[in-house]
C-alpha cells in the first residue's frame, strides 16, 4: 500500500549502472507508479556522483559492479555531493559481505537484482521513507530464507515495542550476535555459554517476538535500534 507521503510526494530517482538495457527495463518499470518519477541515469561511480551533485535525487539505485571501481566507493562521494540523496544498492551480489560494506559506506538499502519488481518499489519508498532496507539472502552457515519479498524493514507497532521490552539485557545480546550473522557456536564462546544455552535463548527470542528466520531477526533488530547499520 502506497504511503500518503508518497501519494502526494514525486520520489525522484537517477539510476546508475553500466548496462543500457537494465536502465531502460528499470525506466520503465519504475515509470508505471506516478508518485515515482527518473530524473537521470549514470553510467558508472563518477556519473552517479556527477548526477547526485547536479540533480539532488531522492534515491539513488546504485549497481555495485560497475567499471572501474565498483560501485561501493562511490557511495560516501555521493553522500557527500548530495547529502538528502539515500542510495539503494541494486545488485547481483547475494553476499552480506556486501550488504555490511554497502551499510557501512553510508548506504540505505541493499536490493539483489533478481527480487520482484514489486519490492523493488518497497525498498524505493522504504529507504525514501527513511528506513534501512536490508534483502540478502543468509550466508552458508543458516539454512534461513532470505528477507521476503516486500518485506522492508519492520516497523515497531505497540505489539512489538511490548516485546522488546521484555527482552532481557542477554537476550538482546544474542538477538544482535544473531542478527550480526553468528553461528550458534560462535555466540556461545563470545559470552562464554554453552551452544544449548543459546539455542534456548534463539527459541525464546522466537516465542517472544514471533520471529522464527534470522532475516527477521535482522530487520526487527534494525528497526528496533538494537543493531545499527554501521555495526554490520
Amino acid at each position: 500500500m502506497v504511503s500518503e507521503q508518497a501519494r502526494e510526494t514525486v520520489i525522484r530517482i537517477v539510476i546508475a549502472d553500466d548496462h543500457a538495457i537494465l536502465r531502460a527495463g528499470l525506466r520503465s518499470l519504475l515509470k508505471s507508479h506516478s508518485y515515482i518519477e527518473v530524473v537521470g541515469e549514470a553510467v558508472d561511480g563518477d556519473d552517479a556522483i556527477s548526477k547526485a551533485a547536479e540533480l539532488r535525487p531522492d534515491v539513488l539505485l546504485l549497481d555495485l559492479s560497475m567499471p572501474p571501481q565498483g560501485g561501493i566507493s562511490a557511495i560516501r562521494p555521493i553522500r557527500e555531493a548530495s547529502p538528502n540523496t539515500r542510495v539503494l544498492a541494486l545488485t547481483m551480489h547475494d553476499d552480506p559481505a556486501y550488504m555490511r560494506s554497502v551499510l557501512e559506506a553510508g548506504g540505505a538499502g541493499y536490493l539483489v537484482k533478481r527480487a520482484a519488481d514489486a519490492e523493488l518499489v518497497a525498498a524505493i519508498r522504504s529507504v525514501y521513507e527513511g528506513r534501512t532496507y536490508v534483502d540478502v539472502s543468509i550466508g552458508p552457515e543458516s539454512a534461513d530464507p532470505p528477507l521476503e519479498a516486500g518485506g522492508g524493514p519492520f516497523s515497531l507497532d505497540d505489539e512489538k515495542v511490548h516485546a522488546l521490552k521484555s527482552l532481557s539485557g542477554r537476550e538482546q545480546q544474542v538477538l544482535m550476535w544473531v542478527a550480526l550473522g553468528h553461528t550458534h557456536r560462535e555466540v556461545a564462546e563470545t559470552l562464554a555459554v554453552s551452544i544449548k544455552t543459546v539455542e534456548t535463548y534463539r527459541a525464546r527470542l522466537a516465542d517472544k517476538l514471533g520471529l522464527r528466520s534470522r532475516a527477521d531477526l535482522v530487520r526487527f533488530a534494525l528497526g528496533a535500534g538494537v543493531l545499527s547499520p554501521n555495526q554490520m
